[in-house]
């Protein structure tokens, strides 16, 4: 293939095939390592409330969305690429950049209007408070 030398600096011709790499290793997550996953995320839970924590350093938050529904958590975004000028020539490139969607279960299903989150030092920290509905009911038992 043809790169024009104005493409060959500041250029990374492996772009699309890591993107297309990030693609497929999307398709099969869950199947194989987690390593593959990005962002990286943490879930506890306790008996009211999930706790969940992402990795997002170099995501402008304005660019994160983020959803509950019943008991599915969805983080979606996306890091930009660091401007480097027109005559970079990148050595190293590990860093991911591009678009991210990850999916979670929850343990329970948790009250949506009461969800909070925040973003500091690059994670993305979310609190979902359990639903009253999801949670254990002790059941008193009548004697005769």
């Amino acid at each position: 293939m043809f790169w024009p030398e104005s493409r060959m600096f500041g250029m990374d011709p492996f772009a699309e095939l890591r993107r297309l790499q990030r693609e497929m290793n999307r398709l099969f997550e869950g199947y194989g390592e987690a390593e593959c996953a990005w962002p990286a995320i943490n879930l506890w839970s306790n008996r009211d409330e999930v706790v969940v924590s992402a990795e997002a350093p170099g995501v402008d938050p304005k660019d994160l969305k983020v959803t509950v529904q019943n008991d599915i958590f969805t983080i979606e975004g996306e890091r930009k690429p660091e401007d480097l000028g027109e005559n970079a020539v990148t050595h190293r490139a590990e860093r991911e950049f591009g678009r991210f969607s990850r999916s979670i279960r929850l343990p329970y299903e948790v009250d949506n209007s009461k969800v909070t989150a925040r973003y500091r030092n690059g994670v993305l920290t979310v609190t979902l408070p359990r639903s009253e509905v999801s949670k254990p009911k002790q059941i008193a038992v009548a004697t005769e």
